[in-house]
């Protein structure tokens, strides 16, 4: 069949799906003669003539490029400038987005039309980490509130569950003097009077109350944060910042935050604002552990009994494996609690150097991907005494 056998409302249906299709439609259909159509595009928006320069413009991003066929990488300047030309504004930015996820072009993170539609989360937070060289001027502030969205929301979500779980644990055992309502420990009071339950007036009799303490005391447990930050951990990295911001923020834990690849940053003092801490971390470079377990073990275990040890890494050592593995059986037998979290994800899975996890399972030191909900739990388990190995057995990936 002929296009001009069509109504001029069928054929500027065809159209759209020409233009939906792409420049291979005309290759590849039989029924119609979709070349015909190429002067009509001034019926759907375009000036005629210029449907070759729209093909051009989206067969970068959306045609698969197949036996060397297909289009190849333009200049991105003058692409961007026609993609604008082209387009309206909300369809310029979903392009932009599409070229962002396809082609890998962090550059376009950064125009005005595309860090507004795209999807706020902890992927987006270190893709900007690392291009952050990349940023111009007129988009730094934009990228900062971005984060700044992300992390609020994700301590929001975190914060109220890990300061009742890590407060809970510290004050398991501990009873009030001051026998007054909002010092009542409910659980443990129904818990521990159960036999005093009354069948008859179907009521709890209970023979004695408990009680948290009043008062906390300042810096039970000292934690230290030990952070890969080589490009493949940009979202352990994220999580990391976060999760020690928090901890810092409850008295009765002494948090430190170190970062790491082939030097040792400690970012401790700026765990007041965690968006700060992100934008310290420089993703990429090399990994040298053994470094950064060196200075951690000299300058933030002072009380070995009461440290919680946590390093964030995928094991994949550029520095001495040896002495590496002999600093973490010092910190075993010193009674240090070390645990080496091979990835602080929502997904908890990660890749690792699989050889160097048993070697350090081999010293007693649990590793295991985690999520941030199950380091909370980890952390409880710990503060309390309790074994892991059942907990990771049956949660950790």
């Amino acid at each position: 069949m002929s296009t001009d056998d069509l109504t001029p409302e069928d054929r500027q249906a065809l159209l759209r799906w020409r233009l939906a299709l792409g420049s291979e439609a005309e290759r590849t259909s039989s029924r119609f003669a979709l070349t015909g159509l190429t002067e009509e595009a001034g019926g759907v928006g375009l000036e005629p003539g210029r449907l070759g320069d729209l093909d051009q413009a989206l067969s970068f991003v959306y045609e698969a490029k197949e036996g060397g066929l297909g289009a190849s990488r333009p200049y991105i300047p003058k692409w961007l400038a026609a993609v604008r030309e082209l387009f309206s504004h909300e369809v310029v930015a979903l392009v932009q987005k599409d070229a962002i996820e396809k082609k890998g072009l962090t550059q376009l993170l950064f125009e005005p039309e595309t860090l507004p539609l795209l999807e706020k989360n902890v992927e987006l937070v270190a893709t900007l980490m690392s291009a952050r060289g990349l940023i111009p001027d007129r988009a730094r502030e934009a990228a900062r509130q971005i984060v700044r969205e992300v992390v609020e929301e994700i301590r929001k979500t975190l914060e109220n569950e890990i300061r009742t779980t890590v407060v809970g644990a510290l004050r398991r055992n501990t009873t009030s003097p001051l026998r007054v309502m909002r010092n009542l420990d409910w659980k443990r009071t129904i818990q521990k009077n159960l036999k005093g339950w009354d069948t008859a007036r179907k009521r709890l009799v209970p023979e004695r109350l408990y009680f948290w303490a009043n008062q906390q005391r300042r810096h039970e447990w000292d934690v230290a944060v030990v952070v890969d930050q080589s490009a493949s951990m940009g979202e352990s990295v994220v999580y990391s910042s976060i999760m020690a911001a928090i901890f810092a923020s409850l008295e009765v834990l002494k948090t430190r935050l170190l970062f790491f690849d082939t030097e040792v940053v400690d970012v401790t003092h700026l765990l007041v604002d965690p968006v700060e801490v992100i934008f310290t971390a420089r993703l990429g470079g090399g990994t040298d552990i053994n470094r950064a377990v060196a200075y951690a073990q000299q300058n933030f275990v002072e009380r070995p009994d009461k440290t919680l040890f946590i390093l964030i890494t995928d094991l994949y050592e550029g520095g001495n494996a040896t002495e590496l593995l002999g600093r973490l059986q010092q910190l075993v037998d010193s009674r240090v609690k070390v645990l080496c979290l091979l990835a602080l994800t929502d997904s908890g899975t990660p890749s690792y150097d699989h050889e160097m996890a048993r070697k350090l399972t081999t010293l007693g030191i649990p590793c295991f991907g985690c999520t941030p909900k199950l380091l909370v739990r980890v952390m409880e388990r710990v503060m309390k005494g309790q074994d892991l190995s059942t907990l990771v057995a049956q949660e950790a990936k």
